[in-house]
């Protein structure tokens, strides 16, 4: 009797935890912003390395633009990839519990389509076709930084 009753608080706490840990992941630690967006709240260090993250798909994008321009097919596809998946992977576990679920889904989604640029331009794709898969990444850029403001607590 006292071993299942054991085991039924163990269960409950773990799915408290869980649970706990799901609502985290989801809804991030924000708060309410200074404008009609939602802050996401971060020790100064990790919002640095957030607006350094947004500053490097930057310039990733000029980089894009600028291989587009000149016909260079190799310096797209360098400057895509630069931004790709690769650059998302050393990201803190902490930082990324406390990134609501919608603004991680909105980067990794610029993370995945700055990659499929890259393959296009490996490829041989034309360039209209590549401007096109740019200006679909830059509508998750946008949505992002109408949705969200980082804030430093």
């Amino acid at each position: 009797m006292k071993l299942s009753k054991l085991a039924l608080l163990s269960l409950a706490l773990w799915l408290a935890t869980v649970a706990t840990f799901a609502w985290f992941f989801v809804r991030g630690n924000t708060a309410a912003g200074t404008d009609d967006r939602t802050a996401v709240v971060l020790q100064p260090i990790e919002r640095d390395l957030v607006l350094g993250e947004m500053r490097g798909l930057l310039t990733a994008t000029h980089g894009i633009l600028q291989g587009i321009n000149v016909g260079d097919m190799k310096q797209v596809a360098a400057a895509a990839r630069s931004a790709g998946m690769g650059a998302a992977v050393d990201l803190n576990p902490a930082l990324m519990a406390k990134l609501p679920l919608s603004f991680k889904e909105l980067g990794m989604t610029v993370h995945h389509r700055m990659d499929d640029i890259a393959v296009a331009a490996e490829s041989g794709k034309p360039a209209p076709e590549i401007m096109g898969m740019l200006t679909d990444t830059m509508s998750s850029c946008i949505a992002c930084h109408a949705s969200w403001q980082l804030q430093s607590n």
